[in-house]
């Protein structure tokens, strides 16, 4: 039983990666005219990184979250399904963003946007320390850098 437990919990992780990194890889793609031709020209923070962090700190974050996914998936708990529910819905959320933000060049949308997906990965973190606490701590980076994200979205839309 263990071990069967072990196996599915491995293949739902790497089916969470792999979910995650084509969400990221769409959004990429989706942002990728906005980033030369229209991003470079608003007024940003002084605190914002170069562009080639981003798909740095996300493939580590889409990495990160995908097996907290499989983690969650492959559990017994009776919040299993609540739990792939939330992910959905947070993950969702972040590739809406990349619409709202970059393919309709709206700042104020993607705030909107980048704060309730605050609060959904939030909650997705709560039930995730209720299932697993290791699925919980493999957010932590993702939250950090969300919040990061959620200031320099304001940033955008206070300053143009």
């Amino acid at each position: 039983m263990k071990q069967e437990v072990i196996i599915k919990t491995i293949t739902a992780s790497i089916i969470g990666v792999v979910l995650c990194m084509l969400i990221g890889l769409i959004s990429g793609y989706i942002q990728s005219y906005s980033l030369t031709n229209w991003y470079p020209y608003l007024n940003r923070s002084s605190l914002s990184p170069p562009n080639y962090i981003f798909p740095i700190a996300w493939g580590i974050i889409y990495i990160l979250n995908g097996i907290s996914l499989g983690i969650i998936w492959g559990s017994n708990s009776h919040l299993r399904n609540s739990g792939v529910m939330l992910f959905s819905i947070q993950l969702a959320l972040n590739f809406l963003w990349s619409i709202l933000f970059f393919y309709m060049q709206s700042p104020m949308l993607g705030f909107i946007n980048i704060f309730i997906l605050d609060i959904a990965l939030l909650l997705y973190m709560k039930r995730c320390y209720d299932i697993k606490k290791t699925a919980f701590w493999l957010n932590v980076p993702y939250m950090v850098w969300l919040l990061f994200a959620t200031y320099l979205n304001l940033y955008v839309v206070v300053y143009n």
